[in-house]
């Protein structure tokens, strides 16, 4: 394992088509197919702190890879290998930078919806359930408690904003109209589905998946006509969701977890909030760096919960 985070992929020859809040999207020779890779970059609150997290990216990769196999029978993904010998021979060349961190993936129309799935009530929902009782628009019972398990998983999607900006949370209607409300029901089922089956699997494994982010794309379909639903981006990570120790649970507070929430708790503890993603020093600042203490508490979240889903480190 590394002690060095990796920030940046640099890969010089090739055409570097985004660069995100974690992975970097280059072009191949293949008009088909992109090089998603996953940097050790990591976010919160939409902010991209300036330090990494050593190893992070082949946590997200080995995780994604995980559930991308286990859930294939729900909908197909945009998965093609992770095997950097069998990528295209211009990417080959950086296979010391790209093993373990990278994977070639089929180019989709990604639909502009982040696809929330939330199982129990916390994070964001919860402050909007206090003000509302609701949570994005849709009305709860009254009296439940932070981190209660909800009646039933509910799709509860955003907006996808972009980098630097901050997502919005819509309610099902509203997603309906800004995607078409056809292509938004098969995003719901598909979701809906990808969560139990992972929440059930989870529980089995000591974990508790209390909520999580998917996104999905459109391709040509197969048969010639027409399009078709796949899942795009990452799968059930700590970066997408809420993953806490079952033994753990109670019901009424925040709970211990194996994601990025340590790093949110920092974030607020040091006084960041909405107007200072530039740094303590608000627009003119250069960034928020984690302590060296933060870095280390956050990759062993990560590395625990890669070894307790998979029962492999990496």
């Amino acid at each position: 394992m590394s002690t060095t985070a990796l920030i940046d992929s640099n890969l010089a020859d090739l055409h570097l088509l985004s660069k995100g809040k974690v992975r970097d999207i280059y072009a191949t020779s293949d008009p088909n197919l992109l090089l998603f890779v996953a940097s050790d970059r990591i976010s919160a609150y939409d902010v991209i702190l300036r330090n990494g997290v050593p190893d992070k990216g082949k946590v997200l990769t080995k995780i994604s890879l995980f559930w991308f196999e286990k859930l294939k029978h729900v909908i197909p993904t945009h998965f093609v290998t992770a095997d950097v010998d069998k990528m295209p021979e211009e990417v080959r060349k950086y296979k010391d930078v790209l093993e373990g961190r990278a994977m070639l993936v089929k180019k989709a129309k990604v639909i502009p919806l982040e696809a929330i799935v939330r199982g129990y009530i916390t994070g964001s929902g919860w402050s909007e359930y206090k003000k509302t009782g609701t949570v994005h628009g849709i009305r709860l019972p009254e009296g439940l408690v932070e981190s209660q398990k909800l009646p039933k998983p509910l799709f509860t999607p955003s907006t996808k904003a972009e980098q630097g900006q901050h997502d919005e949370n819509i309610s099902p209607e509203q997603a309906a109209s800004i995607i078409g409300s056809e292509l938004c029901a098969k995003v719901e089922k598909a979701a809906l589905q990808l969560y139990k089956e992972a929440a059930d699997y989870a529980l089995t494994r000591g974990l508790i998946l209390a909520d999580t982010k998917f996104e999905f794309g459109v391709v040509p379909s197969l048969s010639g006509e027409g399009e078709e639903l796949i899942l795009v981006d990452e799968a059930l990570t700590p970066d997408s969701s809420r993953y806490w120790p079952a033994a753990e649970y109670k019901p009424g507070g925040s709970q211990p977890s194996f994601d990025k929430q340590y790093l949110r708790d920092w974030l607020t503890k040091t006084g960041f909030r909405k107007g200072l993603e530039s740094g303590p020093q608000g627009k003119e600042g250069e960034g928020w760096v984690m302590d060296d203490s933060v870095v280390e508490g956050t990759r062993k979240r990560y590395l625990e919960a890669l070894e307790l889903l998979t029962g492999e480190g990496l």
